[in-house]
């Protein structure tokens, strides 16, 4: 008897038989994968969303500091590979333009939970670094879709850089490496690879083949014992399987809307795009040529540009290593009608109030936004609570 996913994935397998992907909008249902998939790329699609949800123990490596047991504490809602109400917080060190991300008192990810082993040594967390000038509680993003914001060309984004004679500007974040950065609130991330693999270390406390070294307690080694998994603690053919099952997650789809409803939808488009929040907000995107027919030449409707902006002080909170407290990268609005709060750090219980928060570089879209007549207003936030 064949399980109810394995049913789902031949049929999503099935449908995508037909699909070509040139020009072809890639949406789907919350948690499904791409359609297009190969029948191999499906199976690796169900393997690393086995290890997803997969819950890790000591004895496999968890910790000794950690945030999460699984991948999926994070990222269950309203599916697996969606958001979560777990926060993490991150702290940071902004001073004459510079960031730290205190890597010598433990790094930016403060690990709130220790191994039973851990607490027997009398750690039970970590602790905010006592350089740190700022921190942030952040919301878990969802996951859909990433596969293919990974697979828009670089030159697209770079495109879109904009620098003096208007309010709004926005660069493309660069990696250390120089690659541009696309993943991660401020940019931090060229690939779903290196995502990942960051937060299996950081959330986890999971050792890897790229950094088979555990993480210091703010700064001080691990006391003798505690850590009885040998490094590194998850092998690359698992880091692998859980990449793919990211990379393979379809963009969330919009609602249908038909008749009156369609039209307000419609109304609520054009005020959206003529007071400015489509200046960053962009609404689609193209993947580039690929072999692969899941991600050749899509279209995602990511409401992003994926550049940094300027935020201002309201929205000010930990810096990134090419971003200041105050610059963020475009939040995406696609699947925003899965959530459940706004903003970085969810402080917006309502999209009203998270489009009110804004400052900096779309200072003069929410000044527009608040000048609007109720009626408008509400088409709007129609419009976006619909995407």
């Amino acid at each position: 008897m064949k399980s109810p996913l394995s049913c789902a994935l031949l049929g999503i397998m099935l449908l995508s038989a037909c699909s070509s992907g040139r020009g072809v909008e890639a949406a789907g249902p919350a948690g499904a994968p791409l359609a297009g998939l190969s029948q191999a790329e499906l199976a690796r699609f169900a393997a690393g969303r086995t290890l997803f949800a997969k819950e890790y123990t000591p004895a496999e490596g968890l910790g000794p500091l950690f945030n999460e047991r699984r991948c999926g504490s994070c990222h269950d809602l309203p599916t697996l590979g969606g958001t979560g109400v777990e926060m993490v917080t991150k702290a940071t060190r902004f001073e004459a333009g510079h960031c730290d991300l205190l890597s010598a008192e433990g790094g930016d990810n403060i690990q709130r939970h220790a191994t039973p082993l851990l607490e027997a040594a009398g750690i039970k967390h970590e602790d905010v670094p006592r350089d740190a000038n700022a921190f942030t509680d952040l919301v878990p993003p969802a996951l859909y879709g990433l596969g293919l914001v990974e697979a828009i060309p670089d030159a697209d984004i770079v495109a879109r850089e904009r620098s003096g004679g208007g309010t709004v500007t926005g660069r493309a974040a660069r990696t250390a490496s120089g690659r541009v950065g696309r993943f991660g609130r401020k940019g931090e991330f060229a690939t779903v690879a290196e995502f990942v693999e960051q937060a299996i270390r950081t959330e986890m406390g999971l050792t890897t083949p790229q950094h088979p070294a555990e993480e210091t307690i703010n700064g001080r080694p691990l006391p003798p014992g505690v850590d009885p998994a040998p490094d590194p603690e998850v092998p690359q053919a698992t880091l692998d399987a859980l990449t793919d099952y990211v990379r393979f997650l379809a963009p969330p789809a919009r609602d249908v809307a038909t008749g009156a409803a369609r039209d307000s939808l419609a109304g609520g488009e054009r005020t959206f795009a003529a007071i400015g929040c489509a200046n960053c907000h962009v609404a689609s995107m193209t993947t580039g040529r690929s072999v692969q027919p899941s991600i050749d030449r899509r279209v995602i409707h990511l409401y992003s540009d994926l550049l940094l902006h300027e935020m201002g002080p309201r929205l000010a909170g930990n810096c990134g290593a090419a971003a200041a407290p105050g610059v963020w990268r475009t939040a995406p609005l696609m699947g925003i009608h899965l959530r459940q709060s706004y903003l970085h750090d969810g402080r917006a219980p309502g999209i009203e109030g998270a489009i009110e928060q804004h400052d900096g570089e779309a200072r003069r879209a929410r000044a527009a936004f608040e000048g609007l007549d109720a009626p408008t207003r509400r088409l709007l936030v129609r419009f976006v609570r619909s995407l």
